[in-house]
């Protein structure tokens, strides 16, 4: 086990929001109890001012770092979650949780309804970037935290981490986001209706009720994975793994088998998420991000982040054309337009919107003097 893995975890669980406590969405439902899967990394110091919420892409969960009993793969992010990483359990207090809508462990639309003793499936309500932040915000007040040292994610993560610093600036001294976004653009949701199409589409989806059936709707939910996953790479990095070779043969077959490795990659890639994903969550998780837009109801972006208070550091890819750094910029732009604190780094890479999770090297300089500079602001003491 690598020396710097912060080793064998455990998954907890908190139950928040329960009757008469609801937690209101934006949809105008209630919804409650929620439980919340989550999991913590390092210690905790005594003025409470160490902790650090990551926040997960759409296809991650609380699972962050570290290893489960028996797992032979690490958390998501164990590349930069550990003692002496970027996010130094040594110094920080890590914390990161399924969100709501999730199969993760956090209640979402394949979890128990309580009302009807079933699943939830399509009864569940739609949920959004914002609902997610609502959740996190309350598992910090179960964990007794009211301040955080930074909040950081990419992708989807990234967004959550621009909502929480909108939504509650107070309590947020300093902001990662990662490959993001201030809003889903057209294009982003394009692919997202594909990926929701495919799903709605199989025979097995039975209107959302296939956990009745024991007979999820596998084909459909491969089928948006590998839509989605061509989103995360880039064509240069497709070129250079798979070029056009073909996949255990020599020359051309004349008919529709998969021939290429790159089919045979897609093909694999949407298969094994199957094992671990379910269907009606990636509806509701794709709708969210579809949803998210910080500039709604506002005449601009600047008047959007205008109550933001925390120092920010935004982090692009230069071959993402999911969330090209464009998007980043704006956001630095808006920043600036209200005097926050913000630094924003470009990172040359070849990996597409995956380099958030590949580009470790650079990204662990950036984050860890970038934290290093908050705490010393803070004046945080020593966990141990």
């Amino acid at each position: 086990m690598d020396t710097r893995s912060v080793g064998i975890v455990e998954t907890q669980y908190a139950t928040l929001f329960e009757p008469p406590n609801e937690l209101q969405l934006d949809s105008g439902e209630k919804l409650g109890p929620i439980t919340v899967a989550y999991e913590t990394y390092g210690t905790l110091n005594q003025e409470r001012s160490n902790a650090v919420l990551l926040c997960h892409a759409l296809s991650g969960s609380a699972h962050a770092a570290g290893y489960h009993e028996g797992d032979a793969k690490p958390g998501w992010w164990d590349d930069m979650v550990g003692p002496g990483k970027g996010f130094d359990t040594d110094k920080y207090f890590m914390i990161c949780a399924n969100v709501i809508g999730g199969c993760s462990g956090t209640t979402g639309p394949s979890s128990i309804n309580p009302r009807t003793g079933r699943p939830y499936g399509l009864a569940f309500p739609v949920v959004t970037i914002a609902d997610m932040v609502r959740v996190q915000r309350e598992l910090l007040r179960y964990l007794g935290i009211n301040s955080l040292l930074s909040v950081s994610g990419g992708s989807m993560g990234g967004m959550q981490v621009l909502q929480m610093a909108v939504d509650y600036p107070e309590m947020v001294r300093s902001a990662i986001p990662i490959a993001t976004a201030p809003l889903q653009s057209a294009q982003g949701i394009a692919f997202d209706v594909v990926g929701r199409r495919a799903i709605m589409s199989d025979p097995k989806w039975r209107g959302g009720n296939y956990l009745s059936f024991n007979d999820p709707p596998l084909d459909g939910l491969a089928l948006a994975r590998m839509v989605g996953h061509i989103t995360y790479l880039s064509e240069m990095s497709m070129r250079r793994k798979f070029g056009r070779r073909l996949q255990d043969r020599e020359r051309y077959g004349y008919d529709f088998s998969t021939e290429f490795e790159v089919e045979s990659y897609l093909y694999y890639q949407g298969d094994k998420f199957t094992q671990r994903f379910d269907a009606n969550t990636y509806l509701y998780i794709t709708k969210a991000i579809d949803y998210f837009d910080l500039t709604n109801g506002k005449r601009s972006l600047a008047e959007a982040l205008r109550g933001v208070r925390s120092k920010f550091l935004v982090i692009a890819f230069s071959s993402d054309w999911l969330y090209p750094p464009a998007q980043s910029k704006a956001i630095v732009s808006a920043l600036k337009a209200n005097d926050v604190d913000v630094s924003y780094c470009e990172i040359e890479s070849d990996y597409g919107h995956d380099a958030f999770l590949l580009e470790v090297e650079e990204q662990e300089r950036l984050i860890s003097n970038f934290l290093a500079a908050v705490a010393r602001e803070t004046v945080i003491s020593d966990p141990h």
